[in-house]
């Protein structure tokens, strides 16, 4: 037997809004993206058990916002949506329209899946045991990821 997704979606629908409000930075895909979430659990749903259904819908959220921020950069509605893992290193505009194009390659060379661990340590602020429980790796794996993206991203020209 199937997950009532409608109970699914009232306890942690909102959970899975402030998920993509966060990664999609836009109220309208936001709300898109999470309802685009649900469709997928509604599709699957005779796969689904009941445990760990916040993780899921997590990381189901997460990479559902990144694959449509894939699709914004290859075709940016406007030059404030290239990417939403924009780095402060700079203040200029010059600088983080640099550090912007040096993540673009780096992730560009990278599994998606690096890009998600990115996305969770670096701008979710999760443990690495956090993020290796929602991505399914190991912690030396999630390090080992991390070490690699950084040293892509050192190699590319960006300073550490």
């Amino acid at each position: 037997m199937g997950l009532d997704v409608a109970a699914l979606y009232d306890k942690y629908g909102p959970m899975v809004l402030r998920r993509c409000r966060r990664l999609l930075r836009d109220e309208a895909q936001a709300a898109d993206a999470m309802h685009d979430v649900f469709v997928q659990v509604l599709k699957s749903n005779r796969r689904l058990t009941g445990q760990a259904v916040s993780s899921l819908l997590y990381v189901i959220a997460t990479h559902e916002c990144l694959s449509r921020l894939r699709v914004r950069r290859r075709a940016p509605i406007d030059a404030d949506d290239a990417v939403v893992l924009e780095v402060a290193l700079a203040d200029d505009l010059e600088g983080r329209t640099l550090t912007r194009a040096l993540l673009e390659t780096a992730f560009q060379l990278e599994p998606v899946s690096t890009r998600t661990i990115a996305v969770l340590y670096h701008l979710d602020e999760m443990t690495h045991a956090e993020v290796a429980a929602e991505v399914g790796l190991s912690v030396s794996g999630v390090r080992k990821r991390l070490r690699h993206l950084e040293g892509r991203i050192h190699a590319l020209g960006g300073a550490r």
